[in-house]
């Protein structure tokens, strides 16, 4: 699997607009638009920083994977994202060697066509495979 580079980090919020008004004016990042991704069921934007950027991700649903995520854990880094050529096929090479898939095929997301890979099989870090559809 060929890795091009770090997408972007998450970090799980419990109020996106106010996190992301503090990245805003006290470090001075540019202001991103906030979406609603209703498959993930969570508000999120991705702030540029560099080559990569950072994912704020607010739930939506109290029932979530987030809103689980924020009752056990607290607002922190929820995941990493890689960019590979092709999600499917990095989680196909991943599935056949041996890692433990959140997806088997490759679904929108906000950075593109994404994939996750379940934490057991990565040390606890829950990490998400993308390919952007506008690079």
């Amino acid at each position: 699997m060929k890795i091009e580079k770090l997408h972007h980090i998450a970090l799980a919020v419990k109020d996106i607009d106010g996190v992301l008004n503090d990245y805003v004016e006290v470090l001075g990042l540019p202001r991103s638009e906030i979406v609603h991704v209703e498959s993930q069921a969570v508000r999120a934007t991705l702030i540029p920083v560099g080559d990569t950027e950072i994912e704020l991700i607010e739930p939506t649903d109290p029932e979530g994977g987030v809103a689980k995520y924020l009752e056990r854990r607290g607002e922190s880094i929820h995941h990493i994202c890689f960019q590979v050529p092709v999600v499917d096929d990095a989680l196909k090479e991943l599935e056949d060697n041996g890692v433990q898939l959140i997806d088997k095929q490759s679904r929108p997301g906000l950075a593109g066509m994404v994939g996750f890979c379940h934490p057991r099989s990565t040390k606890g870090t829950l990490i998400e495979l993308c390919t952007p559809i506008h690079e």
